[in-house]
C-alpha cells in the first residue's frame, strides 16, 4: 500500500476539505489531543532541523571529525578552511538539531557529539552519518588530517588564530 494510500484509509484527504468541517465544534480541541499535536510537532522540528544539518557537506565532515573527540573551534576552522564567522554558522545549525554539544572554556569554545541522553532522532542519525560513510575515501583523508591538526599545539593554533581574528 502506497504511503498516499495510507493517508486515505487514514482519513487524510487530498481534495482540500477541513478535517474540522466533519467534527462537532465541541469535540474539535481537547487538551490531551493539543498536547499530542505539539509533541508530534516537535518531532517534525527536530527531524527538519536535523535534515537541514545533514544537507552541507562541510556539516558532515565536521561531525565526522567529532567522532575523534572533542575539538576547539579553531581546530575546526584550521580542518574546514573556513572563515571562524562561517564555522560559528555551521556549528549554530549543528547544535540546533542537537547534533553536538558545545561548551566555553575562557576564550575557547570546544564542541563534541552528544551523550547518551540524547534523543533517539538525533542518536539514529549520528549512527546513521557514521555507519554510511565510515569508508568513504574523504572521510579516510579527513580523519588522517584531522589528526596531524590535534597533534599540534591547540593554544598555539587558537592563540594565533584569535590574535588576527579578534585582535
Amino acid at each position: 500500500m502506497s504511503p498516499i494510500t495510507n493517508m486515505k484509509s487514514a482519513g487524510v484527504s487530498d481534495a482540500g476539505e477541513s478535517c474540522a468541517s466533519s467534527v462537532p465544534k465541541a469535540d474539535r480541541v481537547r487538551p490531551v489531543e493539543a498536547v499530542h499535536r505539539t509533541a508530534q510537532t516537535a518531532t517534525l522540528r527536530d527531524f527538519t532541523a536535523i535534515t537541514k544539518a545533514l544537507a552541507d557537506e562541510t556539516r558532515v565532515r565536521v561531525l565526522l571529525t567529532l567522532g575523534r573527540g572533542e575539538l576547539c573551534v579553531c581546530q575546526i576552522v584550521k580542518f574546514a578552511g573556513l572563515a571562524t564567522s562561517t564555522v560559528s554558522k555551521h556549528m549554530s545549525i549543528l547544535k540546533q538539531a542537537r547534533l553536538v554539544e558545545s561548551r566555553k572554556e575562557g576564550r575557547w569554545m570546544y564542541y563534541r557529539l552528544p551523550d547518551d541522553s540524547a534523543p533517539a532522532a538525533v542518536q539514529q542519525a549520528l549512527a546513521w552519518v557514521l555507519r554510511s560513510l565510515a569508508k568513504d575515501p574523504q572521510v579516510v583523508l579527513d580523519r588522517q588530517r584531522i589528526a596531524a591538526i590535534c597533534n599540534s599545539d591547540p593554544h598555539e593554533l587558537c592563540a594565533g588564530k584569535c590574535s588576527r581574528e579578534h585582535g
